[in-house]
């Protein structure tokens, strides 16, 4: 089953929710980007950002536990789930292309939200990789503005908690300069 087929299925599961509640207010939809620099070439950055290769960096709250493949890979289409808290969250890899140097993934938290990230890569030479990700929420209930907004504030520090996780798995550090 391609990825289109199970973000499509993912999105009829959400319709109940949104139309056995009224909208009262106006659902929120917000979009946060960051950069950092993996110090390692392409080839050595993108298997960190796959989530069976994120369990290097990326600490103990990150386990996903895979549907499909089986076993588990990192690989388009894949389906897994994290908990977040006393909240399981539902992710698909929609887009996972290391010749295009672009992946993405969809997930969902029922009756709360739905995040996009999409990452990009660009080499800067043989030992280092820019990288940009940008989170894209959108609320699917009241509930899930107060949610997504709380999120959000989180994403804005992201970018600095992934680049010194992932330097210090690495075993990176900034070189120091002399007078």
């Amino acid at each position: 089953m391609s990825a289109m087929h199970l973000l499509v299925g993912m999105a009829a599961m959400a319709l109940p929710a949104l139309s056995q509640s009224p909208v009262a207010q106006k659902l929120l939809h917000t979009s946060t980007s960051f950069d950092l620099t993996v110090h390692a070439s392409y080839a050595k950055t993108a298997p960190l950002f796959g989530p069976e290769g994120e369990r290097a960096w990326a600490g103990k709250h990150w386990n996903p536990v895979f549907m499909h493949p089986q076993p588990a890979a990192d690989v388009e289409g894949a389906v897994f789930t994290i908990q977040h808290g006393n909240l399981k969250a539902v992710w698909v890899t929609s887009a996972f292309d290391a010749d295009a140097r672009h992946f993405q993934y969809v997930y969902f938290l029922p009756d709360l939200m739905v995040t996009v990230i999409d990452v990009r890569f660009k080499p800067e030479g043989a030992s280092s990789t820019a990288v940009h990700v940008v989170y894209t929420r959108t609320a699917l209930t009241p509930e899930g503005n107060e949610h997504l907004t709380a999120m959000s504030q989180g994403d804005s520090t992201a970018g600095k908690e992934w680049q010194k996780a992932i330097d210090e798995h690495l075993g990176y550090s900034e070189p120091v300069s002399r007078p």
